[in-house]
């Protein structure tokens, strides 16, 4: 079990709430929707770099930084998303991995943010035995990954789901091809590597902290040019460190298997390898997804053993650099 004391929601909350606040100064569109409040970071609002910052933070319940700093992609200056967290389960795992699938009518969207965990439909709570309550008087917050605006229908889906009333509801939306919506994703390097962990039988409470970074890609004219961008960016410029507790061994021989490169699938940009899986998802080796390169620092031996490489090649083709 888990302590609670977190209150995931309770801190995004807090967040969410300055954002709509201070709408103008970070290009939202608030609405009223069924009674629940939708943010529109970047669907028909513009949205910007900033938004897509405070998304990102929302989505990790404000258990983490996200900055936009400087880097070098192809020998010049180039945007890098960085992530750090000193709490990566919660952060990552139990808040801002997008496990939350939720199709409704014709709306689709990826759900992430702490509203899973009130939500609990995911194995990965019971596992963990972690779940916030729906009787306190706060909001629950959740993060849409779509092309649309939730309707009534959805809203009050999402209720029935948390057990609470809409009003209790705050939603925020970017799509995929927006600006904010692609810093929220590039923002998911450690939370992709916690989960390819996880999958692999690692125990991730044996993670202290982490930190990634990955290259910003072009923002894409449509959102399946936008899912392939986001993905390289991770898939092949994503480094990820983690501090970690524990023996060595069981850390090198999980290792290579961690980074992108352990799946056959590696070296191409992910669109192709998404139109060879005939454009289904479930039919692309999962070992792909995973940051380009690991490190692990442990603070019980002091020993470093990193994983893989960047793939600086593959980027400039997904991105679209000429040298």
């Amino acid at each position: 079990m888990l302590e609670d004391s977190f209150q995931l929601n309770e801190r995004a909350a807090r967040l969410a709430e300055r954002c709509e606040n201070e709408a103008r100064r970070f290009n939202l569109a608030p609405h009223r929707v069924a009674g629940a409040t939708v943010l529109d970071f970047g669907v028909e609002a513009a949205g910007g770099l900033a938004a897509g910052r405070e998304l990102a933070r929302i989505c990790l319940s404000n258990l983490g930084d996200v900055r936009i700093e400087g880097g070098q992609l192809a020998g010049r200056v180039w945007p890098q998303v960085t992530v750090q967290t000193d709490h990566p389960l919660h952060a990552c795992l139990l808040s801002q991995y997008a496990g939350w699938q939720i199709g409704i009518g014709k709306f689709f969207a990826l759900g992430s943010g702490p509203m899973r965990a009130t939500a609990a439909v995911e194995p990965l709570f019971q596992e963990f035995g972690y779940r916030e309550p729906c009787d306190f008087n706060g909001r629950y917050v959740g993060v849409l990954e779509s092309g649309r605006l939730p309707n009534d229908e959805v809203v009050s889906w999402i209720a029935d789901k948390l057990a609470v009333t809409p009003s209790q509801i705050t939603l925020c939306v970017a799509r995929t091809a927006s600006l904010a919506g692609t810093v929220q994703v590039v923002a998911r390097s450690v939370e992709t590597a916690l989960h390819k962990l996880h999958e692999l039988k690692f125990d991730v409470r044996r993670i202290r902290s982490g930190f990634g970074t990955a290259p910003l890609p072009p923002v894409a004219a449509d959102d399946l040019t936008g899912i392939g961008l986001t993905n390289d960016a991770i898939l092949y410029g994503g480094s990820v460190a983690l501090w970690v507790t524990g023996d060595d061994e069981s850390i090198g021989a999980i290792g290579p298997q961690v980074p992108s490169s352990a799946s056959a699938a590696h070296g191409e940009p992910f669109l192709k390898v998404f139109e060879q899986a005939g454009r289904d998802f479930y039919k692309i080796d999962p070992m792909l997804f995973s940051p380009a390169e690991i490190t692990f620092c442990n603070l019980t031996t002091g020993k470093v053993q990193r994983f893989g490489e960047l793939a600086e090649d593959v980027l400039r083709r997904s991105f679209g650099i000429e040298l």
